[in-house]
């Protein structure tokens, strides 16, 4: 399976960003996705997760209530929208697929190349 992320970029705090996930060789209805980010100097941490059987979805704290993890069956493409952007959002984000429905990072076997998301203050 490949994952292609993109849609990063540079915004001002309280901006927002659409971030994609397209895939190819594996149909991510049947699978779990999720984003991860990697701050420079920090482990790479979860944001976002979107069951494949049952559609659950789950954040970490930090961005619950300003991010959305959707997707686009049809396309095979995972979104992540976020809104109202803070500095400490400043990452590389990763979109990955796992066989489970699982938050860990450990269980995710496949990832994108990642996409920069820069907030400025």
């Amino acid at each position: 399976v490949q994952l292609q992320a993109s849609g990063g970029g540079l915004v001002q705090a309280g901006g927002s960003l659409r971030l994609s996930c397209a895939a190819s060789g594996r149909t991510l209805s049947t699978y779990g996705m999720g984003w991860f980010r990697q701050a420079p100097g920090k482990e790479r941490e979860f944001v976002a997760a979107l069951m494949g059987s049952g559609g659950t979805t789950y954040y970490a704290d930090s961005v619950k209530g300003r991010f959305t993890i959707s997707r686009d069956n049809a396309k095979n493409t995972v979104y992540l929208q976020m809104n109202s952007l803070k500095p400490e959002d400043t990452a590389v984000y990763y979109c990955a697929s796992t066989l489970f429905d699982s938050v860990l990072i450990h269980e995710y076997d496949s990832w994108g190349q990642g996409t920069q998301v820069t907030v400025s203050s």
